[in-house]
């Protein structure tokens, strides 16, 4: 369109938009550095380039998920099925619930996005942790609520003071766990008071996106929280443990009320006809979870090790990551990319002294600690001539 013009022929000032002023405060999201951008920027072949930056699988996506997509990818001229059937039905059967208490979303931030939706609107207010999933933050903002920031405690969640902190406009609650950016675990008799501790007319998101990569002596059953609490909904993915990131696919398990308000606002169509057949068949492939699982935990005891004979303090990790502190994080971040290793910057989540890595194939945990030292040297050297 051309802009109107002036009597003297300039363009008139363009009419300001009419943005809401709680959107326009957002900051966006900022994701992991991509492999390509990092190549393009610096010259870096893309073969040489390791990303530890996004808590993705480093296995590859699993050899059932591959055909079951190559299968799916011969109806893509439809639209899929907007109900998700077949992917409920197989969710419903392991986890014991009716079909209608899952909610199939575009990624577990989805479903996180789906419950502000349906809970949140200027006059009402969310509660969620200090140093907990930026996502949280993005949702309540971007609805106008008023956030209630509970202060952590050792980097993780304070349950008690997050009840205390619920108020009388409060209708949502996130909590994650294992937590992200920190990788901190929350108990299951903990967990297990808090819920009985909130109101009735506020939601609870247990965010579960990690939850594969617990250890089997802190695992709980949190689909029988559901069944007692009609206030609960776990989210959980397909982007780590069964290694469908790019495909995009997580669900919510909640009663049918309050899977009722998820669907009322849940966009149609907002998962792929390939991402459902994967998610199904991922699913059922318990040989490459226990694997991922298991060389998760290899590769945080190795990085963890490493780390800390380095002299950095590491946050004990229970996910697919660690956080570690360096100091000069942004500049040791940016040492890093130029020796060809991406990992993630959390100043944004209030951690300017830390960053965060994620659990590679072994070769690639080992690129990373080969050229930290290096990084690290270099990044003090600047810090100490500024």
């Amino acid at each position: 369109m051309i802009a109107p013009s002036t009597a003297g022929g300039a363009p008139a000032a363009a009419p300001a938009l009419p943005g809401l002023p709680y959107v326009q405060a957002i900051s966006p999201y900022q994701p992991g550095k991509p492999i390509e951008e990092l190549a393009r920027e610096l010259g870096i072949p893309v073969d040489t380039i390791v990303k530890l930056a996004s808590n993705e699988n480093p296995a590859g996506i699993p050899a059932s998920a591959r055909a079951a997509m190559l299968a799916a990818v011969a109806d893509v001229n439809r639209y899929p099925d907007g109900s998700a059937y077949a992917l409920k039905e197989v969710l419903a059967q392991r986890l014991a619930v009716p079909a209608d208490w899952i909610t199939i979303g575009n990624g577990s931030n989805d479903i996180l996005e789906m419950a502000a939706a349906a809970l949140l609107a200027p006059g009402r207010s969310c509660v969620y942790a200090q140093y907990s999933f930026g996502a949280y933050a993005l949702a309540t903002q971007s609805r106008g609520a008023r956030a209630i920031v509970v202060d952590a405690i050792d980097y993780g969640h304070d349950l008690p003071a997050m009840a205390q902190a619920i108020a009388a406009d409060t209708r949502l609650v996130y909590v994650a766990n294992p937590n992200n950016p920190t990788g901190t675990v929350l108990g299951a008799r903990a967990l297990e008071a808090f819920l009985e501790a909130v109101p009735a007319d506020v939601v609870v998101v247990l965010d579960e996106a990690y939850n594969e990569y617990l250890p089997p002596e802190l695992r709980y059953d949190a689909i029988a929280w559901v069944r007692r609490f009609p206030n609960l909904l776990v989210s959980r993915t397909f982007s780590k443990a069964y290694g469908l990131a790019g495909l995009r696919v997580g669900y919510g398990v909640a009663q049918a009320e309050l899977g009722g308000l998820l669907n009322r606002v849940r966009l149609p169509f907002n998962v792929t006809s390939v991402a459902q057949a994967a998610a199904a068949a991922a699913l059922q492939d318990a040989a490459y979870v226990q694997k991922s699982f298991e060389d998760n935990r290899a590769g945080l005891q190795a990085l963890s090790a490493a780390l800390t004979e380095l002299g950095l303090q590491v946050i004990p990790s229970f996910a697919n990551f660690i956080l570690f502190r360096v100091g000069p994080a942004a500049r040791v971040y940016q040492e890093l990319l130029a020796r060809g290793v991406i990992v993630r910057p959390v100043a944004g989540y209030g951690l300017p002294e830390w960053l965060r890595v994620s659990v590679g194939l072994p070769q690639e945990n080992a690129r990373f600690l080969a050229v930290l030292p290096a990084a690290l040297a270099a990044a003090r050297a600047i810090a100490a001539a500024a």
